[in-house]
């Protein structure tokens, strides 16, 4: 037999690196998910509008889209044009979804330490915020999160914000755009922090002082999904913290 043949030796399999997009590929890929997102969100404003039958201007959309039902619907609207925008990409590399984007369950050990952090976060920011004396949720959101428990919204705001939100954002940032700027000249501590900083971009809705809390969050969303080679971990500790803050702002907020 060649394998125990020393002048035939079997021959050895080098693996193909992974296909991955690398910075300028992530970037501009990020920028196309980033619009379908847009797009799924809007398109949910705009059949409400068509729905209701009012006049098809700027005026109804604005309008429309400040109610809570319709907020609602676009958060959630934004997550399959968003998925489907990042399986093109990486269909178009050729490589594997849940490879790709590290959709791998995480051990309790990894969820609990990922956990015990972000409520050290949070909870540094309450206190800093309470020693300000600044608000601790932005007014704008309280307002939202009780016009719409009081209109019947709820549930459909709890879903949008604890799960719809949390994955589009995750499979975005700490999916698709760590992925591949961690293969890039960035390495990972680079794609951590500027994978945080564009999170922290699509948040401009808030001030700076949120802002920055935002982003810090998102360092140590990055680090856990770099720690533990599990995206599921970031989107269920991102679902957890967007949780707790629905419920305590619409139920248990002054």
């Amino acid at each position: 037999m060649d394998s125990l043949n020393p002048d035939h030796p079997p021959l050895v399999m080098t693996p193909a690196p992974p296909r991955v997009w690398k910075f300028w590929g992530t970037a501009l890929w990020g920028l196309f998910i980033f619009f379908a997102m847009f797009v799924g969100q809007l398109s949910a404003i705009v059949l409400l509008v068509v729905l209701r039958g009012v006049p098809i201007d700027m005026a109804s959309f604005q309008s429309i889209g400040h109610e809570p039902q319709a907020l609602a619907l676009s958060v959630i609207m934004g997550l399959p044009a968003t998925l489907a925008a990042v399986w093109l990409a990486i269909r178009i590399k050729k490589a594997a979804f849940v490879d790709y984007l590290a959709l791998y369950w995480p051990s309790w050990k990894q969820l609990l330490f990922g956990a015990v952090g972000l409520v050290l976060i949070v909870l540094a920011w309450e206190v800093a915020s309470r020693s300000l004396g600044r608000e601790a949720t932005p007014g704008f959101m309280t307002d939202l999160l009780k016009t719409g428990r009081d209109k019947g919204a709820a549930l459909l705001l709890l879903i949008a914000f604890s799960v719809a939100a949390p994955m589009s954002e995750e499979v975005l940032a700490r999916g698709f755009l760590l992925r591949g700027w961690s293969a890039s000249f960035l390495r990972v501590p680079g794609a951590i922090l500027l994978s945080s900083l564009v999170w922290t971009v699509v948040h401009l809705q808030y001030d700076i002082y949120f802002l920055a809390e935002v982003f810090t969050i998102g360092l140590w969303f990055g680090y856990m999904r770099h720690r533990a080679g599990s995206l599921w971990l970031t989107i269920i500790l991102h679902a957890l913290n967007n949780m707790t803050a629905v419920v305590l702002t619409m139920w248990l907020g002054s």
